[in-house]
């Protein structure tokens, strides 16, 4: 629900000046410069544009990156990975894959109080290109200790990308434009994720070519494709809205008077201990945590074991590969389809409910039943509901906050629970439990009805604290006499 408009308390900029803009520090907005009128919207949209450009394709070109990056241990598996370096003997599969979730979890914090003092464009730029390194680094393992130590520097990198992506992505626009705006994030994604896998399917005739194996070539390869992107990101991707640099003074105080508006937080606050320690008492914060955790279980399980169930159904290795494409293809549309939807009706928590179901039904498909039709059907929905989930949990949370150090906090702790996700995934799927996982699957049924149970808590919540602001009984909600939250 939008706020009403602020009264004018200062004058941000002249409106006239054309110059560049260059990360001048404000203490005050100024919301007189908006109007209704078809000019200023046109004028909006332009900006917009400008915004998105900068912002999306990129974004998710690093996050696919960083998806492809993590799960190419799936692949390198299936190229000879498993048998060069022992990966089926006892739980060592298991162990590699999990072990890169636990400095994810441990760092989410730390990095994400850390990177707003840093600036959003040299943190990331450090991050992508390090990550990248460490990839092309897994392509000369000799034993699966030293494999092990790498995924671990992967996931202590890795996390710092994703949540100060969505930090700065929800830094730029209005509540219910939001979702669309991470949805066309994961769209892109799941595109470009789903695209790599041609790569990925031709990386195995490289097999022996330069000495090497095919598996060693995946890893070099998209560990190249990794660095170079980060140095794309140093020159293209913006900062927060009060210090890019590709904006003029005008397009800038038309951004920051548009999110002023809406939620009043459109200036950073000060991130300091008390405040961290204050949002982290919050039990919303971490119920949209586990209700990530939720889905983000399904779209590691489907990364790190959807090649080998695919390959059991007697697919061979590389053809195995080419059939995890449809599903990602699918799972882009569905998702571009619910951000669409869940921004044009301002409704959040419905369509969270709707994607849980479709979860469950994928993972009964591909649990309960025998035909390899119906099982393979199942992954299309799995990753449909998991993939659509993550934007819609992510953008039902930005909605329901406001003042950039509970954003950070916040994507903090939903982001770490992704990685107790991955965790769960990586040892509760286990290779000697295939083809079926029994254990995988009823834990998985188990917590989409505690996603759901999760989405009715939070909104019957946030109705009641609606209906108190409106009645009068409270006079803020989130620090704000505007504010109301999003359902």
């Amino acid at each position: 629900m939008a706020t009403a408009p602020r009264s004018d308390t200062s004058t941000l900029v002249d409106d006239n000046d054309q110059s560049s803009f260059q990360s001048e520090k404000f203490t005050s907005i100024s919301t007189s410069i908006l109007r209704d009128d078809d000019e200023f919207r046109a004028l909006e949209r332009k900006i917009l544009r400008k915004v998105d450009f900068r912002l999306t394709p990129l974004f998710s070109a690093i996050c696919a990156i960083s998806l492809v990056d993590r799960g190419n241990l799936a692949y390198a598996g299936i190229m000879g990975l498993n048998d060069a370096l022992g990966l089926t003997t006892g739980n060592r599969y298991n162990i590699v894959s999990m072990i890169f979730f636990i400095p994810y979890i441990l760092m989410q914090l730390p990095l994400n109080v850390l990177f707003p003092r840093i600036g959003a464009r040299k943190f990331i730029t450090f991050v992508v290109i390090s990550w990248g390194a460490v990839e092309l680094g897994m392509g000369f393992v000799k034993h699966w200790g030293e494999l092990a130590l790498l995924r671990v520097l992967l996931g202590a990198l890795e996390c710092g990308f994703f949540p100060a992506a969505i930090f700065i992505m929800t830094t730029w626009y209005k509540r219910l434009e939001v979702q669309q705006r991470l949805s066309a994030f994961y769209l892109g994604t799941q595109i470009l994720a789903a695209m790599s896998q041609f790569l990925s399917y031709a990386v195995v005739r490289l097999g022996g070519q330069a000495g090497l194996d095919s598996w060693q070539w995946i890893f070099l390869i998209y560990g190249l494709i990794t660095i170079a992107l980060g140095f794309l990101n140093w020159v293209v991707v913006p900062d927060f809205p009060t210090a890019n640099r590709f904006l003029t003074e005008k397009e800038t105080n038309i951004i920051l008077a548009r999110v002023e508006d809406d939620r009043g937080d459109a200036i950073p606050d000060e991130i300091t201990l008390r405040k961290v320690l204050n949002h982290a008492t919050d039990w919303t914060i971490w119920a949209y945590g586990l209700m990530f955790l939720a889905a983000s279980m399904l779209t590691n399980f489907v990364a790190y074991f959807g090649p080998m169930i695919i390959r059991d159904m007697g697919w061979s290795s590389a053809t195995a590969i080419l059939l995890t494409t449809p599903p990602n293809f699918f799972a882009a549309a569905v998702c571009a389809l619910s951000g669409y939807f869940s921004d044009r009706t301002g409704h959040r928590a419905g369509f969270i409910v709707i994607q849980a179901l479709v979860m469950i039904l994928g993972m009964c498909l591909t649990g309960f039943t025998s035909g390899n039709a119906p099982r393979y059907l199942g992954l299309y929905f799995m990753q449909a509901g998991s993939v659509s989930a993550c934007p819609s949990i992510l953008a039902y949370s930005s909605n329901n906050i406001r003042t950039h150090s509970k954003r950070a906090v916040s994507s903090a702790v939903i982001l770490a629970q992704a990685g107790f996700g991955g965790v769960i995934a990586t040892t509760i799927f286990r290779i000697k439990d295939a083809p079926r996982y029994w254990p995988g699957v009823w834990t998985t049924l188990g917590l989409q009805i505690m996603l759901i149970g999760l989405v009715g808590m939070t909104s019957m919540t946030y109705m009641k604290r609606n209906r108190d602001r409106r009645a009068g009984r409270v006079s803020e909600l989130e620090g704000s006499s505007t504010f109301y939250h999003t359902l």
